[in-house]
């Protein structure tokens, strides 16, 4: 079950450079189930027990605020079905599902260049759309859809990582772009179907991290949407504001809805 009074969080793309950073910075703020394909985050997991050499039998500060560790294939059918058993049988619930995890294969020569860029479609969305997806509705259905009054209470959301190719373009970028651009969609949607039963949904879409803005301040922009009480929006992260889009009702560090 979850350690005390912390909000559970399912993050996808942990070994990624933003899920990395997230995991370092809050996994002593947050009961986190850590999914990665391959690298671990560099933030200590049930996979592994401190001592002190020194001192064996003393009991380190690092071992009462580990990572859930989950490796998984998401693009692989069941996968994702199971990613959600484990998080519901290890912490009972989820307060929070941080969807990650993303292809991303560019293509400087345009879509008209062999058929790299068509045969990265599929990829691209299977990745960046329909496991976001798949994640919002088994979590609903497993365990947030008859538990309104509990999901308010504990402010339970989805926050989609996004990014700024979904809206602007960007040479070379076409497909990943679209399948930004979905998922932002995506996330509307789910947001006006999840409020009947109380479960909040927004996306970030960052500028080009830690490049152009730190991977932290990123990082941080979930953590704000969490304790927010915005719905629906996709919040620009290091970008400049777009006056015709208005404003939102959240804040957000260095932010701009896009």
């Amino acid at each position: 079950m979850s350690t005390g009074d912390r909000r559970v969080c399912l993050l996808t793309g942990a070994s990624g450079t933003l899920g990395d950073a997230f995991c370092r910075a809050y996994y002593r703020d947050y009961d986190i189930v850590a999914v990665c394909r391959t690298r671990t985050p560099a933030a200590p997991s049930q996979l592994e027990w401190f001592v002190d050499p020194l001192a064996p039998e003393t009991a380190l500060p690092e071992n009462d605020s580990r990572l859930f560790v989950v490796r998984a294939d998401l693009t692989q059918p069941g996968e994702v079905e199971r990613v959600v058993d484990l998080a519901l049988a290890r912490f009972g619930h989820v307060d929070l599902l941080v969807n990650n995890a993303a292809q991303v294969r560019l293509h400087p020569r345009g879509i008209v260049d062999g058929d790299a860029a068509l045969e990265q479609f599929d990829p691209h969305f299977t990745l960046n759309v329909g496991v976001p997806l798949r994640f919002s509705a088994r979590l609903a259905q497993r365990c947030w859809l008859h538990r309104g009054p509990e999901n308010r209470a504990r402010n339970r959301n989805i926050v989609n990582v996004s990014s700024i190719s979904g809206s602007e373009v960007y040479p070379g970028q076409t497909v990943y772009s679209a399948s930004k651009a979905a998922l932002n969609q995506v996330t509307r949607s789910v947001a006006a179907e999840f409020a009947e039963f109380g479960v909040r949904a927004n996306a970030i879409a960052p500028n080009s991290f830690p490049t152009l803005v730190s991977t932290e301040r990123v990082a941080q922009a979930i953590i704000e949407l969490d304790a927010s009480t915005a719905s629906g929006g996709v919040y620009g992260v290091g970008v400049e504001p777009d006056a015709a889009t208005g404003s939102r009702s959240v804040r957000l560090p260095d932010t701009s809805p896009t």
